[in-house]
């Protein structure tokens, strides 16, 4: 961390630390107690909405089984703050895995219906079981007492204040470590994370996890904060709330989670007052209609772009004068705030205001981590996890049959790959090439056939176990993790060189740290390898077409592999880009590695290819040497509709 960083982060913890003495009425105190829970909860939900790209609604529920759970074993049992508090993450973390075991096999709209179903459920479950949550009557207890001392509002709010920057040193260690990287790889490609090992279930409900868990510690410090809970506090308008928190503070963020929970908790304070709200809504549409002229006067947007903005700003103060009471209105007015923020700021505050302070920043000083160590290129392939078997052949596929309804994809396909060789696939579109590159790689699941890889049977497994198992691949469209850097892209596929646990993570112990370094410098020379070394701090999504090819690549050798398959690297690659693919495949071959090699442009085949398999409707017609592939009359047919004679003459 830079010296300016740590001053910055030095001041705004002395300025949160005085804020209880600067503002000293109880109520204002509360007020940033129920902030800092609030942003502890966003926090956690970040990683899932921000991170691995799914909405839950089912937060609300979570944050309530931790403030019962808390006020449970306070009110029945007598359990002290110390032990309730750990306890209530635990049981929270619990729920959250139950709920993400089976949310987490539907995607989108049915993930987010699963989840509402799930806060709906634990909110009827709190209010019909009297024996154990008092029902509707709610739980009432006190501030915990420490040393035989009662906590009053401004002892809490340094209680508080404390967990709060606690989750995010926790939340920011998960986040920037090998745990982080998965996570945000599978917002952008789940395909291509499960090919990098990086199994999609497993992280979903590792994130799931961790998030609930934060849901637990918010939940529990709630109850200690309001002395007194009930189950209509964790309602669907408080599930709302979360999410318009998320996505107005700006997600991939802590700064965003701290001013969407200050959105939150002080928005329901302004809607409840009609003046209050009329004024805001005023000031509001002054801005927007400021805003709307100045876009149109410097032609930076267009009429039709500016109609809907100036529609809604002014529309919210004519709405406001229209209504008298505006507590029937509460869940519209947040719906539309979501609309509004979803469509024209879809980073939220804090990408919104990232962007605008890029703008001004110098060009030589980039946001993110600079790499500067690289290391020697020679020595990036490391001892591999999956030793070769020194008897036949890496790769063999036995009778492979891959049927879609009535269609067979694949009809009895025999390939044997031979060790240390590149072998081209070829074939007319349609063939099957693509399908059997997704079977190899356990996208699909063969219907018939078994598929040996260095001795073992791997027919059926999941992505990330063949993966594990030391195959590689590209894809024919290239399957990057646009937001994340180029350097980053790579840390993905050394994902399976991480040992260290989550704990390990958290205490950012020595071991830990080790891995890490380790890992940045082998993603280093992977990039100088292809030659990124330059664009090692490039998001993936802004580099040129050709070095995103290059960075698939990169990626898939940290995975180290056995066997690297190419789908179609050459697609789309202007005739300097592919000399340069062919140099970069034969020094793939010279470190030893096999390679399977799709692809159309039949110059690029012929010319590195050891041995070329043809496939025609999903059946094998031809294979051999390269020479004798080409003049093979049922080839020449299969490509050109003719025979070897006509084609001749």
């Amino acid at each position: 961390m830079g010296l300016i960083k740590k001053v910055l982060l030095g001041v705004a913890i002395v300025g949160l630390a005085s804020l209880p003495h600067v503002w000293a009425n109880p109520y204002y105190i509360h007020l940033m107690v129920v902030i800092g829970i609030y942003a502890i909860l966003l926090l956690g939900l970040d990683i899932v909405v921000g991170y691995i790209g799914e909405v839950s609604l089912g937060h609300a529920a979570l944050f309530g089984i931790g403030s019962y759970t808390a006020g449970v074993l306070n009110f029945q049992l007598g359990v002290p703050f110390l032990l309730a508090v750990p306890a209530s993450i635990a049981v929270t973390a619990v729920f959250g895995a139950i709920l993400a075991l089976p949310a987490l096999r539907v995607n989108g709209p049915y993930l987010a219906m699963v989840t509402l179903a799930f806060g709906t459920i634990v909110q009827i479950l709190i209010n019909e079981m009297t024996f154990l949550t008092n029902g509707p009557m709610g739980l009432s207890l006190r501030k915990p007492v420490f040393f035989g001392h009662q906590l009053n509002g401004m002892d809490y709010y340094y209680v508080v204040l404390a967990a709060l920057l606690l989750t995010i040193v926790v939340v920011n260690r998960i986040l920037k470590s090998y745990l982080g990287r998965a996570f945000e790889a599978l917002r952008d490609s789940p395909v291509a994370s499960d090919c990098m090992a990086v199994s999609v279930y497993r992280y979903k409900v590792y994130a799931f996890v961790i998030s609930a868990a934060l849901a637990g510690l918010a939940g529990s410090l709630f109850t200690y904060s309001e002395e007194y809970i009930s189950p209509n506090t964790y309602n669907f308008e408080l599930t709302i709330l979360f999410l318009l928190a998320v996505i107005m503070g700006g997600r991939k963020t802590r700064t965003g989670a701290i001013i969407g929970s200050i959105i939150i908790v002080m928005l329901p304070n302004w809607l409840s007052d009609i003046e209050l709200f009329r004024k805001i809504a005023v000031v509001i549409a002054a801005i927007g209609i400021v805003y709307v002229a100045y876009a149109l006067v410097s032609r930076k947007r267009t009429p039709q772009e500016m109609i809907l903005p100036l529609f809604l700003t002014v529309g919210l103060a004519v709405f406001a004068y229209w209504i008298e009471n505006i507590t029937d209105y509460r869940l519209t007015i947040f719906g539309v705030m979501i609309l509004f923020v979803v469509y024209y700021l879809p980073d939220g505050i804090m990408g919104f205001l990232r962007s605008i302070v890029q703008k001004f920043r110098p060009q030589w000083i980039h946001h993110h981590e600079i790499v500067t160590e690289v290391g020697d290129t020679k020595h990036i392939w490391a001892a591999p996890d999956h030793p070769l078997t020194s008897k036949g052949h890496l790769l063999e596929v036995r009778n492979m049959v891959m049927q879609f309804g009535g269609l067979k994809a694949l009809n009895e396909v025999q390939l044997e790959i031979a060790k240390g060789t590149v072998h081209g696939l070829i074939g007319p579109n349609g063939s099957g090439k693509s399908t059997m590159m997704n079977v190899l790689t356990g996208i699909y699941k063969p219907t018939e056939g078994e598929i040996e890889f260095n001795g073992k049977l791997i027919s059926g497994s999941t992505p990330s176990d063949i993966a594990s198992e030391g195959i590689a691949r590209t894809f024919q469209n290239v399957q990057l993790f646009g937001e994340m850097t180029a350097i980053e892209n790579v840390l993905v596929g050394l994902h399976h060189t991480y040992r260290s646990n989550l704990l390990g993570i958290i205490f950012n112990t020595k071991h830990y740290r080790a891995e890490e370094h380790a890992a940045r410098l082998r993603a280093a020379s992977l990039l100088k390898f292809v030659g990124l070394a330059d664009l090692a701090n490039e998001e993936a999504r802004n580099l040129p077409y050709g070095k995103q090819r290059m960075l698939e690549i990169a990626r898939a050798l940290g995975l180290n592999p056995s066997l690297l398959l190419l789908d179609e690297p050459a697609a789309g690659l202007t005739a300097p880009d592919i000399k340069e693919l062919i140099v970069m495949i034969e020094k793939i071959k010279e470190h030893g590695i096999t390679i399977i090699l799709i692809e159309h442009h039949m110059d690029v085949v012929m010319s590195i290819s050891d041995t070329v398999s043809v496939l025609d409707f999903g059946t094998k017609i031809a294979e051999g040497k390269p020479a004798e592939v080409q003049t093979d009359e049922k080839v020449i047919e299969a490509y050109l509709g003719g025979n070897a004679d006509e084609q001749a003459a």
